[in-house]
């Protein structure tokens, strides 16, 4: 599996797939396996009492122990395998720890799956990370509903206070009215209801700068996101608070 680590004034910088095959490579002999447990066997027969051997019912069972270790194992291994082939296509996100205990997240596709030495790496944008490190598969409609509500709430946050828009705000202001009226109700509820609380003073206030400078109010109040001005009377708008 050739790796090619890019270097950073004149010090190869770790990416975080290098870190997580790293990390795998480096656990991969950790623990009870058939291997330590077909050792351990080695070692009683080696070290056993020669006044009080033991018999060959006990190794027989023991011998029948290791073939069920052995069993379990390889329908480990194959399960991963098969899960990993599963994921071929779903978005993911991956989850990786640095040496320093820094953590990182990738996200994205799952292209096609590697598999070596009994082990299913995960390749992401031509990247690949070892499954162990999996962390979430997540449905791609709300990934594409999550990441729209995510860009809508980062324009709003880009205005000026509510009280000190002008006229040169209204075509910004009139899109983004436009942009949550035409969202489905699936996408509105990833808006949190102070958003769109927010969104309103933002309508409103242009309407009263629009009316002192003679100007039409732009937009039919019907076509207005739901009303949650003053009180945040948010009933009827069909919302979730989810913090974004």
């Amino acid at each position: 599996m050739a790796l090619v680590a890019p270097v950073e004034d004149g010090k190869i910088v770790e990416t975080t797939s290098q870190n997580s095959l790293k990390n795998t490579s480096g656990t991969s002999n950790t623990g009870m396996d058939k291997d330590a447990f077909l050792q351990l066997l080695v070692a009683q027969m080696k070290y056993q009492d020669p006044l009080e051997p033991t018999s060959n019912t006990e190794y027989i069972s023991q011998y029948a122990q290791f073939s069920q270790v052995e069993s379990l194992q390889n329908m480990s291994e194959s399960f991963d395998l098969q899960r990993a082939s599963a994921l071929v296509g779903e978005e993911v996100y991956i989850k990786t720890t640095t040496s320093s205990g820094e953590t990182n997240y990738v996200r994205g596709k799952v292209d096609y799956v590697v598999y070596e030495n009994n082990k299913a790496y995960l390749a992401i944008n031509e990247e690949l990370y070892s499954l162990e490190d999996l962390d979430t598969v997540v449905d791609p409609e709300y990934i594409a509903a999550y990441d729209k509500a995510y860009e809508f709430v980062a324009k709003i946050n880009k205005l000026p206070n509510v009280y000190s828009i002008e006229l040169s705000d209204a075509d910004t202001i009139d899109a983004l009215e436009k942009e949550y009226n035409e969202m489905t109700d699936y996408e509105k509820s990833f808006i949190a209801s102070d958003v769109l609380t927010n969104l309103n003073k933002y309508i409103e206030k242009l309407k009263e700068l629009r009316l002192a400078a003679g100007e039409n109010s732009g937009t039919d109040d019907t076509d207005n996101p739901e009303d949650t001005d003053g009180a945040e009377n948010t009933e009827g708008t069909g919302t979730e608070d989810t913090g974004v």
